[in-house]
């Protein structure tokens, strides 16, 4: 039976707002000066907040946060901007201290919280290398026998010698997840600083992670790519205001998330003319004609939209386009009624309650959760929108014949389906 690495128990952090330090004692003395004096602060951003008006306010990143973390386990963690996620590992990662709670960790950490973290600007490639290591409590003959496995993952082996101020932001990323991967840490952390690399290279670390905790080492993940949490993670916890919403299954609290982000982000999807077109609701049926939330990758469906129009609109000048996003991200296929399906209806006239549809043999995605917006243009002009469209789950394919070969970055593919409109 596997023990826990991580404990955390009601652990909360708060943060007291307004100015502390600049930097620099000359800016301090400033900045009081100006207090002093009932003056703005000097240093304010133009549009900001004086920093001023903010002393004595506090806010609470992390509130009462409890849960636990085994052995060779891969823990995803997932949540909006601001809802404590990078606090967490920062106080995990032993960066910052809690305010209040307890944190148990057993075994050396590698982590890779932002750009930069860990590394010695003026320090060379390969020193930084060894540093580190010596961080993680290893000798230098134990970094030794690491040492060109790491350059060789990073790519970075004409720059090694170099000074690592003068790396970009990739080849810093490059090297410090290798160097964090590759230095036998018994637990792994990893912000969204990825998203710093190129898409070979995220898939390069991805699969290293998976390796790692195939090895029985212990991950923790934080990214706002879904479909990276899903292919690495078995389990996942949501963040929401500092607080732990959900902790289960990566598919089900994924599944959670994309639709209480949906239900948050409502977007006025008729901002135009209401009385002229009105989108009702958007469903999907699957081939048996039963409204469903959740499909088999290339099993037929048929994506409905109920709309109301003021009868006046001719169907050769509307157009219908939905366009499929994946984990609220990236745009991976567009459906088109004007120029790929045209409408097969003998009015020429939209009808004044009707519903538009087409029907699609099947679509060869993953398995995930994604999200399907609706456009509606009569001629150029938009004339309503579903921004916050439904979100569907597709599952494994039925059968072995499905190719699932579009990868999570991003693909955009025109698909071709049979178009109708009907009178309701």
């Amino acid at each position: 039976m596997a023990k826990p690495v991580i404990s955390v128990e009601h652990l909360s952090k708060q943060y007291d707002l307004g100015v502390i330090s600049s930097g620099t004692l000359s800016r301090d003395l400033t900045r009081w000066w100006a207090r002093v004096r009932g003056k703005q602060d000097p240093y304010s951003r133009i549009g900001q907040r004086d920093t001023f008006e903010a002393i004595g306010e506090s806010i609470l990143a992390l509130d009462d946060v409890s849960f636990k973390v085994n052995q060779g386990e891969a823990l995803g963690i997932i949540g909006r901007n601001g809802a404590g996620k990078s606090t967490l590992l920062k106080i995990l990662s032993r960066v910052t201290a809690p305010s209040s709670g307890l944190v148990k960790v057993k075994g050396r950490i590698g982590s890779l919280l932002e750009v930069g973290t860990g590394f010695h600007p003026e320090l060379t490639g390969r020193e930084n290398v060894y540093l580190n290591g010596s961080i993680l409590g290893m000798r230098k003959d134990e970094v030794s026998k690491k040492f060109d496995e790491i350059v060789d993952f990073s790519g970075v082996e004409k720059f090694i010698d170099t000074p690592v101020k003068r790396y970009s932001s990739g080849m810093y990323v490059r090297l410090a997840f290798a160097v964090a991967a590759h230095l036998d840490p018994e637990i792994l952390i990893v912000d969204e600083v990825l998203a710093v690399g190129d898409a070979a290279f995220q898939k390069k670390c991805l699969g290293k992670m998976g390796d790692v905790a195939g090895e029985g080492r212990t991950v923790l993940f934080v990214s706002h790519n879904m479909s990276s949490i899903q292919s690495l993670c078995e389990r996942v916890i949501l963040m929401k205001n500092g607080q732990l919403e959900e902790d289960g299954e990566s598919d089900e609290v994924i599944n959670h998330y994309l639709k209480s982000t949906a239900s948050q982000e409502e977007v006025d999807c008729n901002k135009f003319d209401t009385n002229h077109f009105k989108i009702e609701q958007v469903q999907t049926y699957n081939k048996d004609g039963k409204k469903v939330e959740f499909l088999h990758s290339g099993e037929p469906f048929t994506y409905v939209i109920d709309f109301s129009s003021d009868g006046k609109i001719l169907t050769d000048e509307i157009n219908f386009e939905i366009r499929c996003y994946e984990a609220f991200r990236n745009t991976l296929l567009f459906f088109h009624s004007m120029k790929y399906g045209q409408f097969s209806t003998p009015s020429k006239i939209l009808p004044k309650s009707g519903k538009a549809s087409i029907s699609l043999e099947g679509l060869p995605l993953k398995p995930g959760s994604y999200r399907f917006d609706v456009i509606v243009k009569e001629d150029t002009n938009i004339i309503g929108e579903r921004l916050n469209g439904n979100i569907i789950e597709f599952y494994e394919p039925l059968n072995n014949r499905i190719n699932i070969n579009i990868s999570h970055y991003p693909v955009l593919m025109l698909v071709e389906g049979t178009w109708g409109i009907e009178e309701k």
